[in-house]
């Protein structure tokens, strides 16, 4: 028998991280390393250590000692919530943050490591420039880099000159507006969402649409873009090659609330824009009432459960827009030509998941 695949997966808690987590720590043909500042909601299966990428020397200590490791799923991401997690995407500091992270993890790593075979990184739509202005409808990999500077450019450019004349390859991933299953990140939208349900549920109020004028979106399954991390660790088309991955349709907040509401056990009520970034924090002592009364395993402080993602789910939910914003949508054509043909409809994406909250009593039941 072949021996196992070894896999190390940075960022375990965060919201693509425990995605990848939970995916690979239930395949009998992987073994999974788990690393972050804290423990994933599960392990999954997963052995689980305590990192701060930041901190050289423990980098050092722990990455200088993993010689069995043959695959990488870098997902680990500092955002800046102090300033505004979308203001900082544009600071200097953040960008030189990200790229210490990669290379204290990958330094060690690299040097230790005896079969490494693959390491995927992920980016994401700012590589088009979406958070700068237009970009190109449909955003392709093959256009030219998008002219700002981004920790994207640092990381990618740092991880293909190390790669130079080794035998390992690269894929990089670049997902879409992601959901799934983590708690205490800045970007995610399903505690941020569940928690304005809940509060509205417990009031008596129909679940009305908070934003503004919604443009039309893509969407990325954690899931999905799990099995897609696996498709390129191992299928050779993908050796050092770029690829957009969403669920394969496009959405409009408006027309998929009804379902979203009715996985909330909820009526739509008519369109009340509401800045969660602003409201929401004021109104923790409702939610800590709420997490008693239904026995709830989550947080009752609202940063350690929903972090800066009520600021990422206006943005997303166009909070402040009179008319529509624009459009971001990019191709998977390149995947789908390499073999990746994986998808999920949107809406039932969306009953998947707050299901899957409600089952672990992260949210209420419907």
């Amino acid at each position: 028998m072949a021996s196992k695949r070894k896999i190390l997966i940075a960022g375990a808690s965060g919201l693509v991280g425990y995605g990848a987590v939970r995916h690979f720590g239930g395949r009998e043909d992987w073994d999974v390393v788990a690393v972050s500042r804290r423990p994933p909601l599960d392990r999954c299966g997963a052995e689980f250590i305590s990192v701060d990428l930041m901190d050289r020397k423990r980098c050092a200590e722990v990455f200088g000692a993993m010689s069995d490791v043959t695959h990488v799923v870098y997902a680990a991401l500092f955002e800046k919530v102090s300033t505004g997690v979308i203001k900082g995407w544009r600071e200097r500091d953040q960008m030189e943050t990200n790229l210490t992270m990669l290379r204290n993890l990958f330094e060690p790593l690299s040097a230790a490591a005896r079969n490494l075979q693959h390491v995927s990184l992920l980016q994401g739509t700012k590589a088009y420039g979406a958070h700068v202005g237009p970009i190109p409808i449909p955003a392709r990999e093959r256009n030219p880099r998008h002219q700002h500077e981004n920790f994207y450019w640092l990381q990618e450019d740092y991880l293909r000159a190390k790669q130079a004349g080794k035998s390992w390859s690269w894929t990089i991933l670049r997902p879409q507006i992601v959901f799934g299953e983590a708690i205490g990140g800045n970007l995610n939208v399903i505690p941020a969402l569940g928690v304005y349900a809940a509060l509205r549920k417990e009031s008596g109020l129909p679940l009305s649409f908070p934003g503004g004028s919604p443009g039309i979106a893509e969407a990325i399954d954690t899931d999905v873009l799990a099995r897609s991390m696996e498709w390129a660790a191992t299928t050779p088309a993908c050796a050092n090659e770029i690829f957009n991955i969403t669920n394969g349709d496009v959405f409009v907040w408006t027309e998929v609330w009804p379902a979203i509401a009715d996985a909330f056990g909820m009526k739509v009520g008519a369109p009340e824009p509401h800045c969660l970034r602003e409201e929401m924090p004021a109104r923790e002592a409702e939610w800590a009432a709420i997490v008693r009364k239904y026995n709830l395993r989550s947080p009752t402080d609202l940063k350690s459960f929903v972090g800066g993602s009520f600021e990422f789910a206006d943005s997303v939910f166009a909070y402040g827009f009179n008319q529509f914003p624009p459009a971001m949508l990019v191709s998977t054509i390149k995947a789908r030509q390499a073999g990746f043909h994986d998808c999920i409809d949107t809406e039932d994406m969306f009953r998947k998941w707050i299901r899957r909250w409600q089952d672990l009593r992260l949210l209420p039941a419907r």
